[in-house]
């Protein structure tokens, strides 16, 4: 994994599981043990979810380039769906509280969406590789002489 994406991935995961931290504190207090399982698992669930979006982004970015955004709205939107899915499997489940894990997973992803997007404003990524260029070739560009 290039430095960057690494960089990424950290920077969205810690607050994202900073905040799974919080809301099993919470649904501790609130709910007991199984509220706390189900924050747990609420957080551990997106953290998989979306950084498994960001390998495969990845992945698209060095193979398909010219496909890189169109690929991550339809990840974007494959991901939300999947989570809606994933809820509705386990709506009637006894093993953890629902609605800790409901209230963790849509923390949690509010949290590593916004962790992301602060981290893409603040990274001085080069978007044109200075080395590939032709040299000669850009200095007759600028001209018409």
């Amino acid at each position: 994994m290039p430095s960057n994406d690494a960089r990424t991935l950290l920077h969205a995961a810690v607050p994202t599981l900073a905040t799974g931290a919080v809301g099993a504190v919470v649904s501790g207090v609130v709910a007991g043990g199984k509220g706390v399982i189900g924050a747990v698992l609420g957080a551990v669930v997106v953290v998989l979810f979306m950084g498994l979006g960001m390998l495969v982004l990845q992945r698209t970015a060095k193979s398909l380039p010219h496909l890189f955004q169109a690929m991550g709205l339809m990840l974007y939107t494959a991901q939300l769906l999947l989570l809606f899915f994933v809820m509705s499997l386990l709506k009637n489940t006894t093993l953890f509280d629902f609605k800790a894990f409901g209230f963790t997973l849509l923390a949690a992803t509010i949290v590593w969406v916004t962790a992301q997007a602060r981290h893409y404003m603040k990274a001085k990524i080069l978007y044109v590789d200075p080395a590939s260029g032709d040299t000669a070739g850009a200095a007759k560009s600028g001209s018409a002489a």
